[in-house]
């Protein structure tokens, strides 16, 4: 203004274009701000729910393992001898859709067959559990249970097989 380049009016309105320049920068500013804050915002909350998922599968690893860990146990403390000796007996059993066969003495093979005793798998393995141990075993997994005699709790006036008597010799 002293060099007489610009008088009062202009000199106002240069300052005045000045401040809405600003003005406008510093809303771009904070937009931009804004902008990444909400980015930030999403990928914490993406983060959180990928944590979170990673956690239930963890979790539900570790339920599982614990399940097995409990079943090998009550395998391993209760597991009942197939029996010893030359008097051995082949017992055939349903694993899905095979039939196998143990190898059990004669008191065994009655226990299998009265429900008392009950056939379960441990790694690739069958081993004889009781009934009730059976039972336990099969609220955590039932896969485990490969094959358990129902006691034979039907009357003798509703068998229909009642009047046919089974063989001696008969082996299932």
């Amino acid at each position: 203004m002293k060099a007489g380049l610009v008088d009062a009016k202009k000199a106002k309105q240069v300052s005045k274009d000045k401040r809405k320049q600003q003005k406008v920068q510093k809303k771009a500013k904070t937009a931009v701000e804004n902008e990444a804050q909400t980015a930030a915002a999403k990928a914490r909350a993406d983060k959180q729910a990928r944590d979170r998922q990673l956690n239930e599968e963890r979790q539900a690893e570790a339920q599982s393992k614990a399940i097995a860990a409990q079943i090998k146990q009550l395998i391993e403390t209760n597991r009942v001898a197939k029996g010893s000796g030359d008097n051995l007996l082949g017992y055939n059993f349903a694993d899905g859709k095979q039939i196998k066969k143990i190898y059990v003495d004669a008191k065994v093979q009655g226990q299998l067959e009265r429900g008392q005793l009950a056939i379960v798998t441990l790694a690739d393995d069958y081993e004889l559990v009781p009934a009730v141990v059976a039972d336990k075993i099969s609220e955590r997994d039932s896969l485990c249970v490969v094959s358990r005699q129902e006691s034979n709790a039907v009357d003798d006036e509703e068998d229909p097989y009642a009047d046919y008597q089974i063989p001696d010799d008969l082996m299932w």
